[in-house]
């Protein structure tokens, strides 16, 4: 069955990575709640897109003059405003908005952030003040590249363009200059097999999406079968292994 992006995620409110009892273990030296911190100052605004329920950014994100959280669930930014409350900020508001239908105004934040989420290049540049920078963090089509070959099929598994190449050009067209992009070599280790099958389901990287040709999801269930053999041929002394392959550009208007 085929869904849009919008609808995969509202589905799926109210959980957290947190729950999936893993540990990572990073091999580059380029962290996203860094660069945030390195760019902002006391005075900044800062937009983050595909807030989910704020957890990151209430736990990474600076003080400063202002944080606007966005998501298009509903059910999400009402988790977030939930953890909002427990966390006692001041600087932070979250609201319901498509990335790829952004309602911010013109020339407004100092810092745009994005992680894991799809994006408007142009719209992000538009709604920067001059100077001002994109931090963005995303999942490229090598990732889980084992898991995704035994199963034949994945996010961006058919693609040609690696993700990270269509963003990096996205980003250029749209008129960003001083692009850098990292590529980000990460192994995560799941404690149970339990917890790594409800990752799985919650998460795009064994569904068929194109992200050259389109934002919807083939949800097909998962092979147990298979699943079972990818766990056997990657349990180690540290826990069952998936290998990462992400990516963090930074750019600037």
């Amino acid at each position: 069955m085929n869904v849009n992006e919008h609808e995969y995620y509202n589905d799926l409110a109210n959980w957290s990575f947190d729950e999936f009892d893993y540990v990572s273990e990073n091999y580059t030296n380029w962290v996203y709640e860094d660069k945030i911190n390195e760019y902002a100052n006391i005075n900044s605004r800062i937009l983050d897109l595909g807030t989910a329920g704020g957890e990151k950014l209430l736990k990474h994100f600076p003080d400063c003059a202002e944080i606007l959280g966005t998501d298009f669930s509903e059910e999400m930014i009402k988790t977030a405003n939930e953890n909002l409350a427990r966390s006692g900020r001041k600087n932070v508001h979250f609201k319901v908005m498509n990335n790829l239908e952004m309602t911010t105004p013109d020339e407004y934040f100092d810092i745009v952030t994005a992680r894991h989420t799809i994006i408007d290049a142009k719209q992000i540049y538009k709604t920067l003040k001059p100077g001002g920078h994109l931090i963005l963090r995303g999942v490229d089509k090598l990732d889980c590249w084992s898991l995704k070959k035994m199963f034949s099929r994945g996010q961006a598994f058919h693609d040609v363009k690696p993700i990270s190449q269509i963003d990096y050009e996205n980003i250029l067209e749209a008129g960003f200059k001083d692009v850098e992009l990292v590529p980000l070599h990460v192994i995560e280790y799941f404690k149970s097999k339990e917890k790594l099958y409800d990752f799985l389901l919650k998460v795009p990287i064994l569904m068929d999406i194109s992200e050259e040709e389109s934002n919807e999801y083939d949800s097909m269930p998962i092979d147990y079968e298979l699943f079972e053999k990818y766990v056997s041929e990657n349990t180690t002394e540290k826990g069952i292994k998936l290998i990462r392959r992400y990516y963090g550009i930074v750019a600037k208007k």
